[in-house]
């Protein structure tokens, strides 16, 4: 893999990462003041969307970067998928830890999700170039 290669992944990476930060902090200031109104329904929803939230951002920063002219383009949805994968396990890895702790677990797992996503599409892309041009 070649440093041009390994800079772009990052620089995705750390777009996804800091729309994950944000979009988490707009879900964590939703749910300080709905964790306060004695609703066991409306905690059970705002505990189950962190990573839906959270997900959303990941997905959301890689879209960003790829309004940038001469990128890759993805699909959100199929960014979505390996995030939220990625947020779902991480929060229930750490969940029975602390429910306010599930942010390590969706951050870390997320975050390395995303990651391998970028990596493997890098392969396949760089792949199929070589392949292309043997013909």
């Amino acid at each position: 893999m070649n440093l041009r290669l390994l800079l772009g992944i990052l620089i995705r990476v750390f777009f996804s990462l800091l729309f994950a930060g944000i979009f988490y902090t707009v879900w964590l200031a939703i749910a300080m003041v709905g964790i306060k109104v004695d609703n066991s329904a409306l905690k059970v929803i705002l505990w189950v969307s962190a990573p839906i939230f959270t997900a959303v951002g990941f997905a959301t920063g890689i879209a960003i970067f790829e309004l940038l002219p001469a990128t890759r383009k993805s699909r959100f949805l199929d960014v979505l998928k390996w995030a939220l994968i990625g947020c779902a396990i991480g929060a229930g890895a750490v969940w029975w830890f602390g429910p306010m702790l599930i942010v390590f677990g969706m951050f870390g797992i997320g975050t390395a999700s995303v990651a391998l996503r970028q990596m493997l599409l890098s392969v396949r892309a760089k792949k199929h170039n070589i392949e292309a041009a043997n013909l």
